[in-house]
């Protein structure tokens, strides 16, 4: 008989972080089938969970295809409602499943959910992926409640609601499995880096919605694969971001491109004074290899849903705001009507 809740842990090369944290998952997960799917690991994880514990399910993937690859091809192998695609380096509390299952069985046009996720290091703080419920501006920017950029807000309970919004982070993603496979899951193309955004936007274009459930935390390590400072993770960041874009803005990408290119420019610039030229020239290689992969992109489905129809879309700048307006927060945004 299939559960009603898959937790599938994505692991590659993690068994310290499974060490440490697969326990918690295990002990307050007690209503749901705990699976690690295993991207060909080349460290003994798999041999240590094997031995520790036995009763977690192993799912061995037959090569490393990423983030994308490796739970497309490990949820093929899952039968159950909802799947919780949780990162390895995440420690979760007692009763962090029941809230969110509870909200999306209230709502069936809810096919994705997040819970508040907060620093696993700094406990106090917001994490970098994720934290409150994300969003995105006009021009594609991701961005979240409780971190916008570099910036992170302290959790004073002002993100304990649950609310609409635009993406659920891929650290603690919670997915109707039903969704999930009427959209062929996550794009494959993208590796890692932004598909979760990716999928939460054709989400939205077909009717669903995606949310944020405040009553359920986790605390996050964050750059357990690649470090936020890695020129690959800032490559990935900004190639998958225009795919992404071209993927789903419809008649409006070529406006958004023309903003892009100057903005990106700008960011390039901005990382070879501060962190160097691998960043630098990661931008402009993402930007090479953009051009020549949306040739092979055929055009997506316009759905049931305008791409921009979406009140958790920023209908102004992120940029603009949080670097010449001094809006380092969720609140101090202005949001137009």
């Amino acid at each position: 008989m299939s559960a009603k809740t898959a937790v599938v842990i994505l692991n590659w090369n993690g068994r310290s972080f499974l060490e440490k944290f697969l326990p918690d998952v295990i002990r307050h997960s007690s209503a749901a089938e705990v699976i690690v799917a295993d991207n060909a690991s080349t460290d003994d994880s798999v041999s240590f969970l094997q031995t520790n514990f036995p009763s977690v399910r192993i799912i061995q993937n037959a090569s490393n295809s990423g983030y994308t690859g490796g739970y497309n091809e490990a949820l093929v192998h899952v039968d159950a409602e909802y799947f919780v695609l949780l990162n390895s380096d995440v420690e979760v509390t007692a009763n962090w499943i029941e809230p969110i299952i509870q909200l999306m069985d209230s709502d069936k046009t809810i096919g994705a959910c997040q819970p508040k996720i907060l620093s696993y290091y700094h406990r106090d703080e917001f994490e970098y992926a994720g934290a409150g419920g994300g969003f995105i501006d006009r021009y594609g920017y991701p961005f979240c409640r409780g971190r916008i950029f570099n910036s992170m807000e302290k959790d004073e309970g002002q993100y304990n609601d649950t609310r609409e919004v635009f993406w659920a982070t891929g650290a603690c993603m919670f997915v109707r499995s039903k969704v999930f496979r009427e959209l062929k899951g996550l794009d494959n193309r993208f590796f890692a880096h932004m598909e979760e955004i990716d999928l939460c936007w054709r989400m939205h274009r077909h009717g669903h919605k995606v949310y944020y459930c405040g009553s359920s935390t986790i605390y996050h390590v964050g750059g357990g694969t690649l470090s936020k400072n890695n020129p690959r993770k800032t490559y990935l960041n900004f190639r998958n971001n225009l795919l992404m874009i071209h993927k789903n803005s419809g008649s409006r990408k070529t406006s958004i491109f023309l903003f892009r290119l100057i903005f990106d420019i700008v960011a390039a610039l901005k990382f070879l004074i501060s962190n160097g030229y691998a960043d630098f020239s990661a931008v402009f290689k993402a930007h090479w290899d953009f051009s020549g992969m949306k040739k092979h992109y055929k055009a997506e489905p316009e759905g049931t849903v305008h791409a921009f129809e979406n009140s958790t879309i920023y209908n102004r700048s992120i940029l603009w705001d949080y670097y010449l307006c001094n809006r380092k927060s969720f609140g101090a945004l202005k949001w137009l009507k």
